[in-house]
């Protein structure tokens, strides 16, 4: 469907989501008291109605203690009010490098908190490397035994796949039940033994292709990262199939991978394969890409249409605005909540698949913006 850039946030939400953010990862701790309304008023240029909202929400999920003459404080723990109120981990160590994953979490963690649940995540003090961090951070859950843990796994690293299969390895020898974020542990068509929520992958692959072919373009190639997770193969092969499908040409000189900071490979690879469209496995490649291409005198979409798949708050923002698929992030949170929620109540389900679908933004960097999509 046609569209254009998402919807402002509101001031007060992005006030309640910076704050919640704080409070929820431990960067504010148990008992500390929150600068006064004055003071957020002058920090994030809001009004005090704006502040107050903000903190009215973060009462209302359970988080903090509006204390008349005194000031607001943050919680001991999330209220609860039943008394199966349960504690489950969340393990997304690069949570900050993806705004999609973080988008996720938050919502995942508000679901839990509307049922009474509480959620324990946050980057561990003094580790150095994401997978040290990463197995830290599952080995501190299972010390709490967590009701159960959602876990995004580790992509970008060397060792990801011993890593990750480490760390699913242990939650499921200490029986903690595991929901997936976003993400499958195991390869790209290798069996996976947990729930996985997030996006069908291959479909998405498949669509956007799908759409560069309809917007006319006829050597469509695809790049990606080294080290990426499972859902790029998965996006590459939608790509593949999609290219099939149309009868259209399928090369693997048309594939790339990044595998470092210099872009002088990717811009041999352009001038050598020569594509007029490129799908990139996200939007963080799309843009990587676009800087690149419009660097080297390569128009978008005049020679090259290109398309990402996220719709990451910047792709609105980059020189040519992004076409990408966007991804339900919220949806994906909730539904992962559940997912939960069923798992503990039915351990003897089989492990699926829950897929929640795209939308199509079409933005200028296809060269179809503004006109009529099927």
């Amino acid at each position: 469907m046609p569209s254009g850039t998402r919807p402002a946030v509101p001031k007060y939400r992005r006030l309640f989501d910076e704050l919640y953010d704080d409070i929820t990862s431990g960067r504010r701790r148990t008992g500390e008291r929150l600068p006064s309304e004055a003071e957020l008023v002058k920090t994030f240029g809001a009004s005090r109605i704006t502040v107050g909202r903000a903190l009215r929400d973060l009462q209302r999920e359970g988080l903090v203690d509006r204390r008349p003459g005194s000031g607001t404080y943050v919680r001991t723990q999330p209220r609860t009010s039943e008394a199966a109120a349960l504690t489950f981990g969340l393990l997304v160590p690069d949570v900050d490098r993806t705004a999609v994953l973080a988008e996720m979490c938050r919502a995942l963690t508000a679901a839990s908190s509307e049922r009474g649940h509480a959620v324990l995540w946050g980057t561990p003090a003094g580790e150095h490397g994401m997978e040290a961090a990463a197995w830290h951070m599952c080995q501190q859950q299972v010390a709490r035994e967590v009701a159960g843990a959602f876990f995004a796994p580790l992509e970008h690293t060397p060792s990801k796949d011993a890593v990750n299969r480490r760390i699913a390895r242990a939650f499921d020898d200490a029986g903690i039940p595991v929901v997936l974020l976003d993400r499958p542990v195991e390869p790209y068509g290798r069996h996976e033994p947990h729930d996985v929520v997030g996006i069908d992958n291959r479909r998405a692959g498949f669509r956007i292709t799908s759409h560069l072919l309809a917007a006319g373009a006829t050597r469509v190639g695809f790049v990606g990262m080294t080290d990426a997770a499972a859902t790029v193969d998965a996006r590459l092969a939608g790509y593949r199939e999609a290219l099939h499908v149309r009868g259209a040409l399928v090369h693997p000189q048309l594939v790339f991978c990044l595998r470092s900071e210099d872009n002088a490979e990717l811009i041999a690879f352009v001038q050598s394969a020569r594509p007029d469209g490129l799908v990139c496995a996200n939007d963080r490649v799309a843009a990587r890409v676009m800087h690149a291409l419009l660097a080297a005198g390569v128009a978008i979409p005049g020679d090259v249409r290109l398309a990402g798949i996220d719709d990451a708050a910047f792709a609105a923002l980059l020189p040519v605005p992004l076409t990408t698929l966007r991804q339900p992030v919220r949806e994906i949170g909730v539904a992962a909540m559940t997912a939960m929620l069923n798992r503990l109540a039915r351990p003897d389900l089989p492990p699926r698949d829950i897929f929640l679908h795209t939308t199509l933004i079409v933005r200028q960097s296809c060269g179809t913006a503004g006109q009529a999509q099927a």
